[in-house]
Parts: C-alpha cells; sequence; structure tokens
C-alpha cells in the first residue's frame, strides 16, 4: 500500500465481525485508525462531518435489502470506495459492485492480507476514478465555456456531440435541443444546395478544413454565416470515424466586408460622379489619382495626367505657387481653404475655385502627399459682384423710399389731424342757453379708425333750439381713398343745410353730388349713411336711411331695444350706387330717458373664434346687459366685449360710435 496512514470507516452490525477486522487491520502499518458504526445511519451521520479513505460494509445476508444499502451508501458517499464484507455467494459479487461498491470479500477468504490488499486496490482504483472524472469535468468545462462552437458529427451527418456556444450559434436551447431536431445537416443546416457534398469531398481529399464559410440556418429560420475548423477522425485502418472541430459565427465580419465593400463601392462611384474636382498628389508632387471631372476640366484623360504635376498643366508662376502650397500643407499637416485665381494654359480668361486641401496620410499617420477638391466658382464671382452692385443700388433705393415715406407718414399723421378735426369737437346745447348738464339732447361718440385716416364719418348739427340732425356714415373700405371721400360728404352735407328738415330729399340730394363728383373715377365707391332729424319738443325722430346699418333705439323705461327701421319695411340703395333713387323719410316717437345709439359695421363685423361672427343680435344683447352705465361708459365697455370676441383682439375696420340722449327739459316744454 501505498497510501499514507489510512482512517477506515466500518459500518457493521455483526460485534464479532467488527472485532475480527479491527483485529486484521490493527497490524497494518499504514492504518491510522478504525472507527466502527453499526448502521448505515450512523455511519452515513459520521461521515457528514469526518473524512474517511475507505468505507468497509459489512452485510449478514446477500440480498435485496443489502443491495438498496450499498446503492445508498455509493450515492451517499461518491469519493471514498467501499468495500462489501458478506457472505460466500459468488452470483451476489457482480450485483454488489454493480450497485457501487469497489470489492467484494466473502467471508470465507477474509484475511489480513486479503483484506489490505482489497483496501489498497480499491483506493488506488478510486483514485483513478476521481482523476479520470475531474479531467472529464475539466474538458466538459473547457468546452462547455468555449465561444467557439464545438461539434462531432457521423460521416451521414448526424451530430453526436455539441456544446452551448454551438447550440447558441444556431439559436437552439441546448445541446440536446440541437441534436434532437438537426437529423440531416446536408438539408437541415446549410442555405446552399451540395454545401455538405463540397464539405465532405475537401474533408475526404485533405482530412482537415479551415475557415470553410456557409451560409445556414438557425432554429428560427434567420440566416447567420460561420467559418468552420475541421479535423477527420479515423481509425487504426483508416476508416473514417467522424467529424470534429469548431465553429465560428461570422456574421458581423461578413456584414462589415460586405459594408466595406460597398463603402469604398459608393466612395468611387460618389468622387467619379462629383461636381467637384477631385486629386491626390505625392510627396514629388505628382498626380496619383483624379476624378472625371478634375481631368474633364484640364482636358485630359486620367491615366494622362497619373505621374505628372501642376508645371505641367499651368504656367510656371501659377504652378510654383500651387508646390509652395502643398510643401506649407504636408509640412503643417493643416486642412487649407482658399479661393484660386487660375489661368490654364490654352485659357482665354482667369477663372477662380473654390479649392479645399489637406493631408494625405498612410495608416500609421505619416504624411504621404496632399489630397484635395475645387469647384468653379467663376460665375459665383460674377454674380457676387452684380449682386454687390445691386445691393448698393437697392440701398440707396431704399433710402430714398424711407424718405419719401416718412414724407407720407407726416402727411397721414396731418390728414388724420384734420379729419379728426373735422368731427364735433363739442356739442350744441338744447335749447341754447342751457347748460351741457341741463340740456334735452346730449351726445357722446367713440371713434376709431383701423389706419392712420378713416372712411367713417359723423357729424352733429343744431337747426334750431329744439332739433338736432345727426349725419353718419361708412365710405367702403379705409385708408387715404376713404377719408377723402368722407371729406368730400362732409363737405356737401354743409352745402345742403336747406334740406336738412327733409332727410330723405337730403340723403337723394347728397347721392346725386357724390356720384357726378365720383363717375369718372373708373371704380365705384360706395357709402352707407344714416341722417337723422331729433326734435326734443315734439319727441320725434325723423330719419331716412342709405344702406346703413339700423340705428338701435334704446328705451331705457321699458328696459326695450329695437332697431330703428324704414317706415316702408325695405332697404334703400347706399350712396354712390344708383344715380338718383328715392330715399324715404320715416318718423318714430321718443320720450325721455331714451336713448339712440348709431354706428358704422365695424362695430359688428367681427370674426371670433372658430370663425363664428359678432352678429347684430348678439350686439343688441350686449347693450342690453350695459344700460345701467352712462352712455360714455357703455361704449367703452362695448369696445372691450367685442375686443374680447375677436379672434386677435383688434377690430379689423373703422369704428365709430353716436350717442343722443334724451333728457326731459321743462323750459322748453
Amino acid at each position: 500500500m501505498e497510501n499514507g496512514p489510512l482512517k477506515i470507516l466500518l459500518i457493521s452490525g455483526d460485534d464479532a465481525l467488527s472485532r475480527r477486522v479491527a483485529e486484521m487491520l490493527s497490524t497494518a502499518s499504514n492504518i491510522a485508525d478504525v472507527i466502527c458504526e453499526p448502521s448505515v445511519e450512523a455511519g452515513l451521520a459520521l461521515l457528514a462531518s469526518n473524512v474517511f479513505d475507505a468505507l468497509l460494509f459489512g452485510i449478514p445476508h446477500a440480498n435485496a435489502a443489502a443491495v438498496f444499502q450499498i446503492t445508498q451508501l455509493a450515492t451517499k458517499v461518491s469519493r471514498q470506495p467501499i468495500i462489501v464484507i458478506g457472505p460466500d455467494e459468488e452470483s451476489f459479487l457482480a450485483e454488489a459492485v454493480f450497485s457501487g461498491a469497489q470489492e467484494y470479500l466473502g467471508y470465507s477468504e477474509l484475511s489480513p492480507v486479503a483484506l489490505r490488499h482489497a483496501l489498497a486496490c480499491s483506493i488506488a482504483r478510486n483514485l483513478e476514478r476521481l482523476s479520470l472524472i475531474e479531467e472529464k469535468n475539466n474538458y466538459s468545462s473547457l468546452v462547455d465555456h468555449l465561444v467557439e462552437g464545438v461539434f462531432r458529427t457521423t460521416v451521414d451527418g448526424h451530430y453526436q456531440l455539441a456544446n452551448p456556444a454551438l447550440a447558441r450559434i444556431y439559436g437552439y436551447d441546448s445541446p440536446v435541443d440541437l441534436m434532437a431536431n438537426i437529423k440531416d445537416i446536408a438539408s437541415r443546416l446549410y442555405v446552399e444546395p451540395g454545401r455538405r457534398e463540397e464539405f465532405m469531398r475537401l474533408m475526404q481529399e485533405n482530412d482537415t478544413l479551415s475557415g470553410f464559410e456557409s451560409r445556414i440556418y438557425r432554429k428560427d429560420g434567420s440566416i447567420i454565416w460561420i467559418a468552420e475548423n475541421c479535423r477527420a477522425v479515423r481509425d487504426a485502418q483508416g476508416r473514417l470515424l467522424y467529424y470534429e472541430g469548431t465553429v465560428e459565427d461570422i456574421t458581423h465580419r461578413r456584414q462589415m466586408g460586405e459594408a466595406l465593400r460597398l463603402s469604398e463601392s459608393l466612395y468611387h462611384s460618389l468622387v467619379e460622379t462629383m461636381p467637384q474636382g477631385v486629386f491626390r498628389r505625392d510627396l514629388q508632387g505628382r498626380f496619383t489619382f483624379a476624378n472625371r471631372t478634375y481631368c474633364k476640366y484640364h482636358n485630359v484623360k486620367s491615366e494622362e495626367l497619373i505621374g505628372r504635376s501642376d508645371f505641367d498643366l499651368y504656367p510656371k508662376e501659377a504652378a510654383e505657387k500651387y508646390w509652395h502650397d502643398d510643401l506649407k500643407i504636408m509640412s503643417s499637416g493643416d486642412t487649407v481653404e482658399i479661393i484660386e485665381e487660375t489661368q490654364p494654359l490654352g485659357a482665354s480668361e482667369k477663372m477662380y475655385h473654390h479649392v479645399i486641401k489637406t493631408p494625405l496620410r498612410d495608416e500609421s499617420g505619416a504624411v504621404i502627399g496632399v489630397q484635395g477638391m475645387f469647384w468653379d466658382i467663376t460665375e459665383k464671382k460674377r454674380i457676387d459682384e452684380q449682386i454687390r452692385r445691386t445691393t448698393a443700388e437697392l440701398a440707396r433705393s431704399r433710402e430714398e423710399l424711407r424718405k419719401k415715406n416718412a414724407v407720407m407718414e407726416e402727411n397721414l399723421r396731418t390728414a388724420r389731424e384734420i379729419q379728426l378735426a373735422m368731427l364735433p369737437q363739442q356739442y350744441p346745447s338744447f335749447p341754447p342757453s342751457a347748460s351741457a348738464a341741463a340740456s334735452a339732447f346730449q351726445f357722446v361718440h367713440l371713434y376709431e379708425a383701423a389706419e392712420s385716416v378713416s372712411g367713417d364719418f359723423f357729424s352733429v348739427t343744431q337747426l334750431s333750439d329744439t332739433e338736432a340732425a345727426i349725419l353718419i356714415c361708412d365710405v367702403t373700405g379705409h385708408g387715404v381713398r376713404a377719408a377723402l371721400v368722407a371729406a368730400m360728404i362732409r363737405a356737401l352735407g354743409e352745402e345742403l343745410k336747406p334740406l336738412a328738415r327733409s332727410p330723405g330729399e337730403f340723403l337723394r340730394k347728397l347721392n346725386f353730388d357724390l356720384c357726378n363728383i365720383l363717375k369718372n373715377t373708373g371704380t365705384p365707391i360706395l357709402t352707407t349713411a344714416f341722417y337723422v332729424l331729433a326734435d326734443c319738443k315734439a319727441g320725434t325722430l325723423r330719419f331716412a336711411n342709405a344702406g346703413h346699418p339700423r340705428p338701435l333705439l334704446v328705451r331705457r323705461a321699458l328696459n326695450h331695444i329695437e332697431p330703428l327701421a324704414n317706415g316702408g319695411g325695405k332697404s334703400q340703395p347706399a350712396l354712390g350706387l344708383f344715380e338718383d333713387p328715392t330715399y324715404e323719410t320715416s318718423e318714430a316717437s321718443m320720450v325721455p330717458g331714451d336713448f339712440l345709439m348709431l354706428f358704422t359695421d365695424g362695430l359688428y363685423e367681427v370674426q371670433g373664434q372658430n370663425e363664428e361672427l359678432y352678429t347684430q343680435q348678439r350686439l343688441m344683447l350686449d347693450v342690453k346687459s350695459l344700460l345701467k352705465h352712462p352712455p360714455s361708459i357703455l361704449f367703452d365697455e362695448l369696445i372691450q366685449v367685442i375686443r374680447g370676441f375677436a379672434n386677435n383682439g383688434e377690430f379689423e375696420d373703422d369704428v365709430c360710435l353716436v350717442g343722443l340722449d334724451y333728457f326731459c327739459a321743462p323750459e322748453i316744454i
């Protein structure tokens, strides 16, 4: 026995056998200790906390119970040899060894020499077994943890061995899953028909194969690229047994290679079709590459240009300058962007080019020449110069226009001041001797122009101690033209005072005179107008309407608002539309406390959210809600309400409101 002092565990319920075995081993010099336990359970409990070199197991009978106990021990004690001592039944020997025992000694052959020999052989065989297990485990661990796939296949296309990496590459859950699914490598694995046959042909010729690249199907049907390294394994007679080797997934490498190939192809395609000239020159200034544009520009073929220099293309002075620039770029390593003025040999005039030059480097970073591109900007230079001249001329024109605009704006400011001066600056009292607060009629207005000047106009005229005439008009459009027409209407209205007490005749004559003035303008200019004669003593309103929005008569005592409509119920045309239409004079009554509100259509022709329009009906409702306010405050509040409704918070047209408030005047009555 070559082992050192051994520690032995004896399990036996037979005390006589235990003493006999202990005596036999006590004389052995290499036995350090023998511990006896009466049962398998006690022995396993001791093994849980102690280490033994071998296990002796005495059985009283060679039966199924003994087989079960041997199996139990072998399962629990995997690293120590088990020697069974039992009845002399040769047929039981194989069954005991099959159940996990290393040796079987019959009672009759039990002796010190036989026992020591059995221990020595069992321990030696067990050490060899453990060594093989460890070697196998190491091999399996190595194979299982390889990044490359490892395989062994039969000649007819079955897998005998596969590691986890191979299963992963092929998309299977495990080597078992792979081998269960791939029964015919030729049809199940390779994408190209005949690829397996090509593999086998090369293996037959060379017995080894390196870098055999193929497209294969993964489990999910997707396709990848693999590279196989393989060798053929033969027996002593040279018969082919199987193939074994490794597999590497090279899909990414192939994709990168294909991408690189496409990139190079795209690069050459792009460079050759670019409108810019592209070139490369070596350290001596000789051309090593020039694209089609460059060659076409110099009227040479590519093969004729390679090996030549700028001295073959340009006058000496220009070529020396270009060569000096190249030397500077190669020595500094800087990129240079310049505008070059050139005149190629044979050219009749100078040309301009935008040039970018950079150092040309090899894989190590060393400068090996110059590369660059240029494009013709001669036409651009001409256009830039033309633009410069045009811009200067435009600047002069803009300054002149600015001055003219300043004059125009000053004129418009003056026109606005004049137009505002044309509006009533103060209102008459009724009777004239009454103070403004005691007047039977009190007036209020609000006026906003959409532009500097407006086409809206109104006037208030005192015809007698008890009569007031109000004219409000709205010329189509707004701005200077509308303001001029409004000024003409004011002048015409002054001339028509003899007709002031007849509203219908007043508007008829105003329309006639206006048509005569405007008939040669070429474009009709329409004006809506409303003329009303109010008598505070009679409590009447006599009025005529020329296409104008109907004023609102607010009867405060009744909390009621009514539009002031023509007596005939029909609308009448705006001024300037027909040469001599008839305008009807209508009449309405007023009582003290009533309020007459006149306005132009700019007040309600306002667009709100979702293209909703501010209607006259809505205007009446908003006025009614503000009746508690005095007229001047009512107008201001109403304007704010309508601004809040408008999309942009502004009026798009001129706005004019005129109010007549009727108070009781005892001294008149």
